[in-house]
């Protein structure tokens, strides 16, 4: 069964999320703790057959204004080098505003701070893998959409009645 898997890389840690077999729900996995990049993709390696995933979405992190910056070159270096020993399908992903919205989601369930060091990166990589599957969906949807109506107006028109005043 196909899954998706979903990297929330940075420097310390990797947060990690799969999808469910529909692509319906993404759900925090695990945590590795970065020792370098050989033993990561190792892990990571390990973690797509586990998993049979057939595709990675891995977090770019942009700045606000859309730019690629230090940490997102960073990200890409790592995305370069599991290429060589990974050959599913990389997708980079925008992640801005995933690691904020763990934050206040944990700050929210009232999850105590060291906790919430322990599963940031996983819910990071988790949104970051829901916001993906959304976006696709929402397209498939809108492919799907366009080939049932060729002028999107044609309901529109079959459902418009016009009223006008009596007299």
């Amino acid at each position: 069964m196909e899954k998706i898997l979903a990297l929330d890389v940075g420097e310390k840690r990797i947060g990690i999320a799969v999808s469910d077999t529909l692509f319906i729900t993404a759900q925090g996995v695990t945590t590795l703790e970065r020792t370098n990049w050989r033993e990561d993709v190792k892990a990571i390696r390990e973690l797509i057959k586990k998993h049979e995933a057939t595709e990675i979405v891995v977090g770019m992190p942009k700045g606000m204004d859309g730019s690629i910056g230090p940490s997102a070159l960073k990200v890409r270096e790592f995305i370069a080098k599991m290429a060589r020993f990974i050959t599913l399908p990389i997708i980079e992903w925008d992640e801005r505003f995933s690691t904020a919205a763990s934050e206040r989601m944990l700050i929210d369930a009232d999850v105590r701070r060291d906790k919430r060091k322990k599963v940031i990166d996983k819910l990071a990589a988790q949104f970051i893998l829901q916001g993906y599957m959304d976006f696709k969906r929402n397209i498939e949807q809108d492919g799907r959409n366009q080939r049932e109506n060729k002028n999107p107006n044609d309901k529109l028109q079959i459902n418009y009645k016009l009223q006008l005043p009596n007299g």
